[in-house]
């Protein structure tokens, strides 16, 4: 799959749907990515391992975060980690970096 994302209405997927986007992302510690939001889809972050900072939050296993549209969200992996990411609906084209 992409970057880990395995369902929504991108290809390839394991799953073809635009309800939802799901991905299971790892991470290097220090790696980032740029502020973002999305105009249309609610992202829900699940830390699996590790430690990871949004928006100057540490969050560790077993966090989940929240993150509505028009929301901001800086993401950075403090240690080598793994999160689940949902985003609902699935919107293709909802992601702007800032």
């Amino acid at each position: 799959m992409v970057r880990g994302w395995f369902i929504g209405g991108f290809q390839p997927n394991a799953l073809q749907t635009s309800a939802v986007e799901v991905g299971v992302k790892h991470y290097e510690a220090g790696d980032r990515e740029k502020p973002h939001h999305h105009k249309i889809a609610t992202e829900v972050t699940v830390v699996v391992a590790g430690t990871i900072r949004i928006n100057g939050k540490e969050y560790t296993i077993g966090d989940i975060i929240t993150v509505e549209p028009h929301e901001s969200a800086a993401f950075e992996s403090i240690t080598d980690s793994i999160t689940v990411v949902v985003k609902i609906p699935g919107a293709k084209d909802d992601k702007y970096e800032e």
